[in-house]
């Protein structure tokens, strides 16, 4: 039995996971300063520029999205991640230092930008060193470093925030610290983390997936004889090059369209838009009109939120335990089902006027379902299913569905929750939750266990 040496393997992951690291802290921080830099630019009159200011990310992300597989089939993980690198620290020292809307947007985007590359390329490229047998649990780090992202934006924006007195007005609020100094710091505190993820990628080799892909044996053979020994590397090397072997210095989109290729593609981009669709994520966006409808005021809120990120922590750890262990496809079922019962219940305690705990409870359990299956597994198995020589398209295809369904999913729940409710709007997500659990048990095949190459044959029903 091959002896791998995880200490190597988890050293690639954990450096490549820190663009999910920093995916999650520049998704989440805005929320804290939103308050403030909203007065600062003289947005509270508009909406359009409120949401504008939200929103302008996403813009980034589908943009770097969009290129991601085309460039990394060409240029490589390491270089676009390097990038991504660079960009999140642009976009940090930026975002504070702006002092005029358009400046502030334009850094936002460019952050978008690097979350748009580091969410195709961090996953692909754990899945790529990282052995068949333990493979799930190497890239649900990702997902685990975006969680740890987003539990340090919330803390940091909490404790730069200084405490607000009641009946502060909106000119004191503007003239204090947090109006002129406390949001930028929030931003700024991202540098640290990005600037070390910049310079820690110089060390990362490239992915050897790729390398395959260059004819470059040599260096192929030395990563992979450092993961599990020279047979392990000569092994994988020759199943990577018996499926490199037609085009394999050609990216081309049209490929995606083959009919042994688009059923697997059609797989992950149903499962890129229901991992948004199926609507926590509106529970981290909107916290404050969620929790307020359950009757909590802003303080009680600000403390829900900072447990609401500690449980997905928790139960994303779960995940990490369980995800080779009891398989992608189980997990996938848990969560579909578990949040379709929840959301039937949470929209019958709206419905019904119950307030406070048993609310927050429903969240928390909706949470901790989520955390210890869809968030993580979803990203598992896009980074599984697709062939070697489509690879980086086809995860950029799909992770540009998930950003796309990411922004249709905050563009409209604030107008179901005013046109239907709060209730309403959750049996609406339990309903998308049930086609999903369907979708699942019909058409999602189980990857745990098996190396990239084993799954393409599965899939593509192509003999070894």
């Amino acid at each position: 039995m091959t002896q791998f040496n995880l200490r190597y393997v988890l050293a690639l992951s954990f450096v490549s996971a820190m663009g999910g690291l920093l995916f999650g802290y520049d998704w989440v921080v805005i929320g804290g300063a939103k308050p403030f830099y909203e007065l600062y630019f003289d947005l509270k009159g508009s909406p359009s520029l409120q949401g504008w200011a939200m929103s302008s990310a996403l813009v980034g992300c589908l943009t770097g999205a969009a290129v991601a597989g085309t460039l990394a089939d060409r240029l490589g993980r390491k270089l676009l991640l390097i990038l991504a690198g660079a960009l999140f620290t642009l976009s940090a020292f930026g975002t504070g230092y702006a002092h005029a809307f358009t400046p502030f947007v334009i850094y936002r985007i460019a952050g978008g930008i690097g979350i748009g590359l580091a969410s195709t390329l961090s996953p692909m490229y754990i899945a790529e060193v990282s052995p068949a047998q333990i493979r799930g649990r190497f890239v649900s780090l990702n997902q685990l470093t975006i969680v740890i992202g987003i539990l340090a934006a919330q803390i940091a924006n909490w404790q730069i925030a200084e405490p607000i007195p009641d009946g502060f007005t909106d000119q004191q609020i503007l003239n204090s610290w947090n109006g002129q100094w406390g949001w930028r710091w929030m931003f700024w505190a991202e540098m640290v983390p990005a600037s070390l993820f910049f310079i820690l990628m110089f060390f990362v080799p490239e992915s050897p997936r790729f390398l395959a892909r260059q004819r470059k044996d040599d260096k192929v053979l030395n990563i992979l004889s450092r993961v599990g020994g020279m047979s392990y590397a000569r092994s994988e090397l020759s199943n990577i090059k018996e499926t490199l072997k037609d085009n394999a210095d050609k990216v081309n989109y049209r490929a995606l369209l083959h009919p042994r290729i688009l059923p697997i593609l059609v797989v992950g981009i149903v499962l890129a838009v229901f991992q948004q669709w199926c609507g926590l994520n509106v529970v981290f966006n909107y916290a404050e009109e969620i929790f307020a409808s359950a009757g909590y005021d802003v303080s009680d809120i600000l403390f829900n939120i900072v447990i609401t990120g500690s449980i997905n922590l928790i139960f994303t750890l779960v995940a990490m335990r369980t995800v080779d262990r009891w398989g992608r496809r189980l997990l996938m079922l848990i969560g579909a089902g578990g949040l379709t019962i929840i959301y039937i219940l949470l929209g019958s305690f709206y419905f019904y006027n119950f307030d406070g705990f048993p609310v927050l409870l429903m969240v928390l359990l909706a949470i901790a379902v989520y955390a210890m299956s869809l968030a993580p597994v979803t990203w598992v198995v896009l980074s599984e299913i697709f062939p070697n020589r489509i690879r980086g398209a086809a995860m950029a295809v799909s992770t540009f569905f998930l950003w796309g369904a990411s922004f249709v999913l905050a563009y409209t729940f604030p107008l179901l929750n005013s046109s239907m409710g709060t209730h309403g709007t959750f049996w609406i997500y339990s309903g998308i939750t049930l086609a999903g659990f369907i979708f699942i048990k019909l058409r999602l095949p189980e990857t745990k266990g098996k190396s990239l190459e084993e799954i393409e044959r599965d899939l593509t029903g192509k003999s070894s």
